[in-house]
């Protein structure tokens, strides 16, 4: 079965879409049923390409270029242009690649003539509109519909995404599958002497501080849990530090503001922004935190509390979207706006050692449930479904 996936969100720093697709894309090149090829914007190969850990690792001269045209070319302009060109190199590659199903992982299709399996991981810049920009939302309003229509298959990251779907654009549920996300193997439970060399560097101690992470905008709704934070005593704060890991985004300097509210915990080391941070990283010290907490305000499934949870970990987290079908009753619950709740929520967890270990391993059996393999496999069987289809019409 030969198969194109587009492998271009590879090509930045992996966050949520990122990591679904580099977890699809190697999943497909060890499944002998299929012949991959992967499409990297614009440009084709039979390999999974590894994410730059850094935005800044781009050339001088392809930064330079990409300013010049940044500023000569409006947004939308920009977008058709770009779209046209690596339309025509995809449309050009199915052919030279005899491609049999084509499976987009990021929203928008490109326009072909074999059968489309298109993932769908939110509908965020609908029902939260004012935490993208406002380009964003007006590309997304323009070809996401059309894109929906054409494809042969659905794919959804939860239940919950898939009834979003059904809801806000009417498709049948026959066309939907949600096939829900993993845990990479990075993700486990760690004893001290095995996170001790990576927490050094970050002059952090095992089991002795708060982890948030997700990319640093307003979906993710940080400033409750910096909020949250502050409410603990002044004690409590300088033995337990809130550690904040992800990349800054789309109204960054909203977030400075928010930062500048806290600035006191910022330079006593109370707060700690350590930025964006490879998977290996991430891995440990997600692995010797004392819990982590993710009060997004939306979430098409939610990977960093169930990466969390397979380490060991317990999760505070919002009540809200797809969060709950992912941490059930293994993690903390609670209203995303509830900032009392959250502070209460982590002192908890610090104060009460036997209620931590239980939900610490109740988030690690809980984990077991979901998996990458799980996915490709459920994947894989979506492409046969397509190849093979029922006689029906897309509604």
């Amino acid at each position: 079965m030969r198969v194109a996936l587009n492998a271009t969100p590879l090509l930045s720093p992996l966050t949520g879409i990122g990591q679904y697709t580099y977890q699809v894309a190697k999943g497909l090149q060890n499944d002998p049923e299929v012949n991959p090829s992967y499409f990297y914007a614009g440009v084709w190969s039979d390999q999974v390409r590894e994410a730059s850990t850094n935005i800044g690792s781009m050339g001088a001269t392809q930064q330079s270029f990409r300013s010049v045209i940044k500023k000569a070319i409006p947004d939308g302009a920009r977008y058709r242009l770009s779209r046209a060109w690596r339309q025509r190199s995809f449309s050009k590659g199915c052919q030279t690649h005899q491609i049999q199903v084509y499976h987009e992982p990021n929203f928008l299709t490109y326009k072909h003539d074999v059968p489309t399996v298109l993932t769908v991981h939110d509908l965020s810049w609908i029902r939260f509109p004012h935490t993208h920009a406002k380009a964003h939302v007006a590309e997304m309003n323009h070809y996401f519909p059309d894109s929906l229509m054409h494809a042969d298959k659905i794919v959804t990251v939860s239940e919950f995404v898939k009834q979003e779907v059904q809801d806000v654009f009417g498709i049948s549920p026959d066309r939907i599958v949600a096939i829900g996300e993993g845990a990479e193997d990075l993700f486990q439970p760690r004893q001290l002497f095995e996170t001790q060399n990576v927490l050094d560097r970050f002059d952090l101690k095992h089991g002795k501080y708060i982890l948030a992470v997700g990319t640093l905008e307003p979906r993710k709704n940080l400033i409750v849990a910096l909020n949250a934070y502050s409410r603990l005593s002044n004690a409590v704060r300088a033995e337990y530090p809130l550690i904040l890991i992800g990349m800054k985004a789309w109204l960054a300097n909203e977030f400075d503001k928010n930062l500048a509210l806290v600035a006191p915990l910022i330079d006593a080391g109370q707060i700690r922004l350590l930025g964006y941070q490879p998977r290996e990283d991430l891995a440990v010290v997600m692995s010797g935190a004392l819990c982590l907490v993710y009060p997004s305000i939306y979430e098409g499934f939610g990977l960093p509390p169930l990466e969390a949870m397979a380490s060991g970990v317990p999760v505070i987290s919002s009540n809200v979207s797809s969060i709950p079908e992912v941490v059930g009753d293994s993690g903390v619950l609670i209203d995303p706006h509830d900032t009392e709740a959250l502070s209460e929520a982590m002192e908890r967890m610090i104060e009460d050692n036997i209620y931590r270990n239980q939900m610490a391993q109740k988030a690690l059996e809980r984990s077991q449930l979901f998996s990458w393999r799980n996915c490709v496999e459920k994947t894989i069987a979506v492409y046969r479904e397509v190849l093979n289809p029922v006689s029906g019409a897309k509604t």
